[in-house]
């Protein structure tokens, strides 16, 4: 979803008021219950992200990129946006959370939707261009993790995408 992060005037710790600043997402993932369906999903089969086992049954990867958003995101929300309906279905499971993963171009997320596709993955959503101009396409995971493979313009910094997505949300 676009919108700005919360601003804050430190890094890190505690701020003025006893109030706790966050610096960052240190780290996120889903609690798995069937190991080789995760690891289908999220790395060999799927989505293609590299992970070691520093731990038995603990799958990571410590130099994927962070995360440029946190958001709470309401169900109907999610709903509208993956159905076109406030309502989720009950023929999908109620996701506790939501992912992004974004790609290099609006193009690169129909390309990696057909690719999911194609090594049997089903999505909820094909790509398509959202009102505030990011593009998205939606699957759920294993967990029930609602996944997007999305192109978020101005979250990228090669200039002539973020002009263009100054231009379209008035996001700089």
């Amino acid at each position: 979803m676009p919108g700005a992060g919360a601003g804050g005037a430190g890094v890190g710790g505690l701020v003025q008021g006893g109030r706790m600043e966050i610096s960052f997402v240190a780290g996120f993932g889903p609690i798995t219950r069937d190991a080789d369906a995760a690891r289908t999903f999220w790395s060999e089969g799927g989505l293609g992200i590299p992970l070691e086992e520093p731990a038995p049954g603990y799958l990571t990867n410590d130099t994927l990129q962070g995360v440029k958003a946190f958001a709470l995101w309401p169900l109907a929300q999610a709903a509208e946006s993956t159905f076109g309906t406030p309502q989720w279905p009950e023929s999908h499971p109620v996701p506790q959370a939501w992912l992004e993963l974004d790609v290099a171009t609006h193009e690169a997320v129909a390309e990696a939707a057909a690719e999911l596709v194609g090594l049997g993955h089903r999505l909820l959503r094909e790509a398509h261009l959202e009102p505030w101009g990011q593009t998205t396409a939606r699957l759920q995971s294993p967990e029930g993790l609602l996944v997007g493979i999305s192109h978020t313009p101005w979250m990228h910094v090669d200039g002539a995408e973020d002009a263009a997505a100054e231009e379209y949300t008035g996001h700089a």
